[in-house]
């Protein structure tokens, strides 16, 4: 396990800092996010490998630290779970099982990433049932 875990799955109450996917529900743990990629200026450090990840949300993130509104066609920086609230950017939909953006960042953040794929609004209603999501 990656011992940066320790620190970083607890404080993420491990759940996904970007989706909000209870860890809980998978068959291995959820990842250690580098924020801000190495290729990018990012560090190794604690505020930059600060958040917790799905599988889903990293295998999308990759080395992206920016994307784009798919609204207004503007791009935006990342959410970034350290600096940012999750409320302030993002709503969870029970309706819809979307994770719905507030924000130029909540919805480039949300096309970047995927999180309105169907497997992970599938996956959403079926959390949803088990009382685990939102």
């Amino acid at each position: 396990m990656n011992p940066r875990y320790l620190l970083v799955g607890p404080r993420a109450g491990h759940r996904c800092e970007y989706c909000r996917a209870p860890e809980k529900l998978f068959n291995s743990p959820h990842e250690v996010d580098h924020i801000i990629p190495f290729g990018k200026g990012g560090q190794d450090d604690a505020l930059n490998w600060a958040a917790l990840s799905c599988r889903w949300c990293n295998l999308h993130k990759r080395d992206h630290d920016n994307g784009i509104d798919p609204v207004t066609g503007d791009s935006a920086a990342l959410f970034h779970p350290r600096r940012q609230r999750w409320d302030d950017h993002f709503r969870a939909s029970t309706e819809t099982w979307c994770v719905e953006g507030l924000t130029l960042t909540g919805r480039a953040t949300i096309d970047r990433l995927r999180m309105n794929a169907l497997p992970q609004r599938h996956a959403r209603r079926q959390w949803a049932r088990l009382e685990a999501w939102p």
